[in-house]
């Protein structure tokens, strides 16, 4: 079981190419010719090697490229990281697992390709706990993601890599997914903006479509608004779903004046920690006060919804228990971790409920609907309690011990993944006695992430993220 250390912030900003340019400011430096793509590949490189020993973020680096390549898109030229639990041509996808030995990738997965439209450099793959099913990067036997704003303490999941990279500094931006709250749990952890876009916003990758319920959706951590905002536009120009209406550039608050739900009480009927509601409920005076009304909402979920989703996320673990080999060599799922191996147990012995289950997931689009009457957006906590420290989720420990846990944190996140509506992490205010970030999160309508944008905006314009090179 991995255990805390000392408090220590680690971050890499310095006096290089990337300076304290967000992903946009480094684009247009590199556009007006004020720094070379390669140039910003290197020194993202040099960043990454200096806060790596602290964080153990990576999973597989990439040589960074010897001249500039003459990508165009919104980010070209900006250095970044792809997630290991998607295809990148070459580097070997490992899913954070120790089950099987990963072999390098034929070729980039639909995502990755929509990434690189952006004209983003990749310099590798960041970790992520074991098939991304742990709200913490942790591991039976390797050393945890750590968070840079306290090193003895969680960079969140399942994007914890991601998060701990951009949060240090290392790269403006990095690719992310979001099954069950995995963009936006560690953009809470590690004070960044995480969004998870609408079901069908993005390419969806081959597994998810495959599924009865598809979960996943791919995304970005970064640290300001804007860069997210940019992200999901440049997005739209590789590829853009015509079933849903386009998002465009969002690039500010709007004058618009929203009517925005305050959901303080978890749909699963979980506790919030007092720090955890003082700063949603700051951030809702905030709101008020820039002219918005906001009102109390309640989701009314079926109350079976927890285990029915835990049991969801068990059909994913005996899938993946069933057709492991196709992942590398000598997947063996009696190696699979404690919480893996829980899950799977616990389906097995509930398998029979699959079709209930099932059933009462997808009739959450009808609760969703109801608490969204005359709303533009909820408001509300994206994990009940602050970021614990390294070791509370351990995956070593007991698997029943491990899951009420787990439940007791992840509340609030993963209606958004069944519904397949948009959603937010920002950074708030308030941070915790450790100087620990905490995020505050928007829902929105299928199809409106602009709302979401421009709400975050807002949040933004009004007091500026906390910096961890200001500490």
């Amino acid at each position: 079981m991995t255990t805390s250390e000392e408090r220590a912030t680690v971050h890499a900003f310095r006096d290089d190419a990337l300076g304290e340019h967000d992903a946009v400011g480094l684009a247009e430096a590199i556009r007006r010719r004020e720094v070379g793509a390669a140039e910003a590949a290197r020194d993202a490189a040099a960043r990454v090697r200096a806060v790596e020993a602290r964080l153990n973020a990576v999973q597989v680096h990439a040589e960074p490229p010897a001249q500039d390549s003459g990508a165009d898109g919104s980010f070209a030229g900006v250095p970044t990281f792809v997630k290991d639990n998607t295809d990148y041509r070459g580097l070997p996808t490992g899913h954070g697992s120790a089950a099987f030995v990963p072999k390098a990738a034929r070729r980039h997965a639909p995502f990755t390709r929509q990434l690189l439209s952006t004209g983003v450099t990749v310099l590798g793959k960041t970790r992520l706990p074991e098939f991304g099913f742990s709200p913490t990067t942790e591991y039976e036997n390797a050393e945890p993601v750590r968070n840079p704003w306290h090193t003895g303490h969680s960079a969140g999941g399942s994007s914890g890599g991601s998060a701990a990279l951009v949060a240090a500094g290392a790269v403006p931006i990095a690719h992310a997914n979001d099954g069950g709250g995995s963009i936006r749990i560690p953009a809470a952890c590690c004070g960044l903006v995480g969004l998870k876009p609408t079901r069908g916003r993005v390419v969806a990758n081959a597994q998810g479509r495959r599924l009865p319920i598809d979960l996943v959706t791919d995304g970005v951590v970064s640290r300001s608004v804007r860069d997210t905002a940019a992200f999901l536009a440049a997005a739209e120009t590789h590829w853009r779903n015509p079933r849903l209406p386009p998002v465009g550039l969002v690039e500010g608050p709007s004058p618009r004046r929203l009517r925005i739900g305050l959901l303080l009480d978890s749909p699963t009927g979980v506790s919030c920690d007092a720090d955890t509601l003082a700063a949603v409920t700051e951030t809702a005076a905030r709101l008020e006060r820039l002219g918005h009304t906001v009102e109390p909402v309640e989701l009314a979920i079926d109350p079976s919804f927890a285990e029915d989703f835990l049991t969801y996320w068990g059909l994913l673990s005996f899938l993946i228990g069933a057709t492991g080999r196709t992942l590398g060599t000598g997947f063996d799922r009696r190696r699979m971790d404690g919480l893996s191996r829980g899950l799977r147990g616990t389906y097995l012995k509930s398998w029979h409920r699959t079709p209930g289950v099932l059933r009462r997931l997808r009739r959450s689009q009808e609760a969703y609907a109801v608490a969204f009457r005359g709303l533009d957006l909820i408001l509300s906590p994206v994990l009940a309690h602050t970021t614990p420290p390294l070791g509370h989720l351990d995956p070593a420990i007991s698997y029943p011990t491990l899951i009420e846990r787990i439940v007791a944190y992840v509340a609030f996140t993963p209606v958004n993944n069944v519904v397949g509506t948009p959603s937010i992490s920002v950074p708030a205010t308030r941070a915790t006695a450790d100087g620990l970030p905490i995020g505050v999160m928007f829902s929105g309508r299928p199809g409106d992430e602009r709302t979401l944008l421009e709400a975050a905006f807002a949040l933004e314009a009004d007091r500026p993220f906390r910096r961890i090179q200001d500490l």
